[in-house]
């Protein structure tokens, strides 16, 4: 089993920026890929980025150049740097964890951007 606790979620304004963390736990390793993903009221989950390997990245075109993925396998934590921010970007942020069959979700973290 893996445990995933995301934080840094907050209400910001439009334009600027936060990061979320995801702190992994239990039988976690660097053979893992590790996502973000956001689901906005009445919408379904999408991804937002990916990491595997430490350092091969995916991102969704819409927070491509904005967004940044990284990840710490020595604290066993994932970053996402989210820059320029817009309202359209509200949504729970959820912490995701893959490898073969393994799949694992965080409970999400909120974050809200006004305009």
């Amino acid at each position: 089993q893996v445990q995933l606790v995301e934080s840094g979620g907050a209400l910001v304004q439009a334009g600027r920026s936060l990061r979320l963390s995801c702190a992994a736990s239990g039988a976690i390793h660097s053979g893992y890929t590790m996502g973000w993903f956001r689901q906005a009221p009445g919408k379904q989950r999408e991804l937002v980025a990916t990491i595997r390997n430490g350092e091969t990245t995916h991102y969704a075109d819409s927070v491509r150049g904005r967004f940044t993925i990284s990840r710490d396998n020595d604290k066993n934590t994932v970053f996402l740097q989210m820059n320029n921010l817009k309202p359209e970007d509200t949504a729970v942020y959820i912490c995701n964890a893959h490898y073969t069959f393994y799949n694992f979700w965080g409970q999400g973290t909120q974050v809200t951007v006004s305009s």
